[in-house]
């Protein structure tokens, strides 16, 4: 990475859009902040019913509207409140992990992390490790240009 780009982030903060599963990663957040664990005020949380209805429209939209890093949460693999739905999203964002790279985005902006409803601790150090990874990487201008605003 060039300095340039360091140079210009001096004062920058990044956007971070975690989409959270209800049952779990969410409720992890949830004991984050009744035990007053800080984390990143930067990390915009979304709440969906599980992880597994993670359409990667979704990623590809959420770094298309400005997002400089996207994590996607959900139960540990056999703790699915719907039986299999970690496992579903499991194989399909690593294979899509792949295509963010495709479409000039680093990879490493884009990450899946296992949370359950007791570790608020586990979600608080998540999501700083994540608002770290993508301050060291620096500001996501690859898909805001004119060529990605169309796409629904």
């Amino acid at each position: 990475m060039s300095t340039a780009v360091n140079e210009n982030a001096a004062g920058w903060e990044p956007l971070i859009v975690a989409f959270c599963c209800n049952w779990c990663s969410y409720a992890g957040g949830d004991m984050a902040g009744t035990s007053r664990m800080s984390y990143p005020a930067n990390v915009k949380v979304i709440r969906v019913p599980c992880s597994s209805r993670m359409s990667p429209m979704f990623i590809l939209r959420a770094f298309q509207r400005g997002a400089d890093g996207v994590l996607v949460a959900g139960c540990h693999p056999g703790d699915c409140h719907y039986s299999t739905g970690n496992y579903h999203v499991r194989r399909r964002l690593s294979a899509f992990k792949r295509l963010v790279e495709f479409t000039g985005v680093e990879p490493d902006r884009f990450e899946v992390r296992w949370i359950s409803s007791s570790e608020g601790d586990k979600f608080a150090d998540e999501m700083a490790d994540m608002t770290n990874k993508i301050k060291a990487l620096g500001p996501n201008g690859k898909m805001r240009d004119a060529r990605w605003q169309n796409i629904t």
